[in-house]
């Protein structure tokens, strides 16, 4: 339930956004002018009217009748035209500012650090950068256009209504009093109601993104029936939402409808009765009454102008929780380039543990990978492998102590700088909806035809070639319409083509048969050769490709040595092996 602090943050978010008007600033106020104008026209036509009924129809004078009927038609033309140019310049203004939020979104969603991602749902950040900035769009174009127009309409024509015949005229400024009350009541209610839907919308978005990724679960497990239920649970719970946000808006815009229709009647029988006193011509008359109807739009739409305000202040607060995290992990001042890279990697005294957790994960780690050397890692589930080859790219960052290339803190090394020379291949692969080739050239653009088909060859993924377009074929987002070994290959080969001094290897060849396995560690014994390398092992057969291997427990290193010493003397090396064995022989 949001508060009055939460009523403050959303006002206060909202006036974040105005940074983003500032490069349009000149067309905002161009827009406002012809607005203004406009109305200014408008509003000028009952007076025109006033002399047209107290002037030539009463007066029987033809020739000064089509006078002023000349000029009613030429203020009537001014009108539509400053009405054309503020709505074809508002588009584009609009469209700009929604551009702009969206890139700076995405941009620092790049910049946030993993552990961000592994908190938020990803249809969370999707309705964020689409739904929530559509209304925030709407606001600042039309919304804040219109809140200032109609605002400088009403104050404009109650004083004009004053000026004409001051008793009726306070008795429609009086109007105002049951729409400010009606206005406080509905912010109240609608803000909390407007931040509901919103959120879910985003656990809607959520569901479908999950369900069209796990798609094929979801069918191998026929659970087609309950993920549907859950679908439609949570598509009631918006459309209840979306009704009682409608039902609340509804309400408000018939007392809006309401108040000023009462004021107009009263106005027509005590403006007629001021009339047969002759305290008021005709023409005053007709002119007050068609101010007053200029004043309907305006109150009309303020149900609406309000609705959209408290959409785009829960819009703005859900925009800035992502925008005002911080990026944990950035280059550190002074950080500089790499440079030259020999590649001797070491973990000195390495405590880690996730965000929002106490527990460590990894405990004292202290380890050296000499240049050259491939570093088997290896351990039971769970036990931390993952996560310690993910600090050498600084995925995360260590908790305490450091890690340290050819001798240099990571951290003082430019991020950008780092992750050219470390390259990375996961047991989970992410493949992006484009082509073969820029999926493997994301971490070198400048890869040649030949280099690519290199890279394929030792990740013995040639199966690329009997693809409908080769490497131009589209693979289809996360590359599902791949089986799990093509794409391993296809992030191994990734890896490799970006020619790191340090590879990291975390079991990418899990879902490869026996035969293809024993091709690819084949061909990537000579990768290896010259390259720093960190493997985490779950299949045995792997091993053989490193020089030495280190087991971890625990979060501990308790042993490391090469792989016929630790066979030797390490009970519980045996048992890692022995078990991973009957798991590779169970699948």
């Amino acid at each position: 339930m949001r508060t009055k602090g939460d009523h403050q943050s959303g006002v206060r978010n909202l006036w974040r956004l105005r940074r983003y008007l500032r490069p349009y600033r000149l067309q905002f106020t161009g827009l406002i002018l012809a607005a203004l104008a406009g109305t200014a026209v408008g509003i000028a036509v009952p007076l025109v009217i006033r002399r047209v009924v107290d002037g030539p129809i009463a007066h029987h004078d033809p020739g000064g009748l089509f006078a002023l009927g000349a000029l009613a038609l030429l203020l009537g033309v001014a009108e539509a035209t400053l009405t054309f140019i503020r709505r074809w310049s508002q588009s584009s203004q609009a469209l700009g500012m929604e551009a702009t939020i969206r890139q700076e979104i995405y941009a620092h969603l790049q910049r946030l650090p993993v552990a961000f991602h592994d908190r938020w749902q990803s249809g969370q950040l999707l309705a964020r950068v689409t739904a929530d900035l559509s209304v925030i769009r709407r606001f600042l174009s039309f919304g804040l256009l219109f809140l200032i127009v109609n605002l400088a309409t009403y104050a404009v024509v109650v004083g004009l209504l004053i000026q004409l015949h001051w008793p009726l005229g306070l008795l429609v400024a009086a109007s105002s009093v049951p729409l400010v009350v009606v206005s406080r009541r509905f912010t109240r209610t609608y803000l909390r109601t407007s931040r509901r839907m919103q959120d879910e919308q985003g656990d809607l978005a959520t569901q479908v993104e999950e369900t069209a990724r796990g798609l094929r679960t979801v069918k191998s497990f026929g659970r087609q029936s309950f993920m549907s239920d859950q679908f439609g649970s949570g598509a009631d719970r918006l459309r209840d939402t979306a009704v009682d946000k409608g039902r609340q808006l509804a309400g408000t815009s018939a007392q809006f409808d309401l108040v000023p229709n009462l004021t107009l009647a009263a106005v027509l029988v005590a403006g007629a009765m001021e009339v047969a006193a002759g305290r008021l011509t005709i023409g005053e008359l007709v002119a007050f009454v068609t101010l007053q109807l200029m004043l309907i739009w305006p109150i009309e739409s303020l149900g609406w102008i309000i609705g959209n305000a408290q959409e785009a202040m829960t819009a703005s607060d859900r925009i800035y929780e992502v925008l005002d995290a911080p990026p944990s992990i950035v280059d550190r001042p002074g950080a500089t380039k790499a440079g030259p890279v020999k590649g001797e990697v070491c973990f000195d005294n390495v405590w880690f543990s996730y965000p929002g957790s106490d527990v460590p994960v990894l405990r004292g780690i202290s380890l050296t990978v000499r240049p050259g050397e491939t570093l088997a890692v290896v351990g039971t589930t769970g036990c931390g492998k993952t996560t310690l080859v993910s600090l050498v790219p600084r995925l995360y960052d260590v908790t305490s102590g450091r890690i340290t290339l050819d001798g240099r803190d990571i951290r003082d090394l430019r991020m950008c700088s780092l992750r050219e020379v470390v390259g990375v291949a996961f047991e989970e692969p992410t493949l992006f909806s484009m082509s073969v080739r820029e999926n493997l050239a994301l971490g070198r653009t400048d890869a040649t035809d030949d280099e690519i088909h290199e890279a394929l060859a030792l990740a013995q993924a040639d199966f690329v070639e009997d693809l409908p377009w080769g490497l131009d074929t589209r693979v289809g987002e996360q590359g599902l319409s791949l089986s799990g070994g093509q794409r391993q290959r296809l992030a191994l080969a990734r890896a490799i083509l970006s020619r790191p001094r340090v590879l990291v290897l975390d079991d990418p060849l899990s879902a490869l048969d026996v035969h293809t396995e024993a091709l690819v560690e084949k061909a990537l014994a000579g990768v290896l050769s010259d390259t720093t390398a960190l493997l985490v092992v779950h299949r045995p057969s792997t091993i053989a490709l490193a020089d030495r291997v280190a087991l971890l427990a625990g979060g501990v290193i308790v042993a490391t040595g090469t792989h016929s010493e630790l066979l030797a003397t390490v009970p519980a090396y045996r048992a890692v092996l022995s078990e991973a064995a009957a798991i590779a022989d169970a699948a």
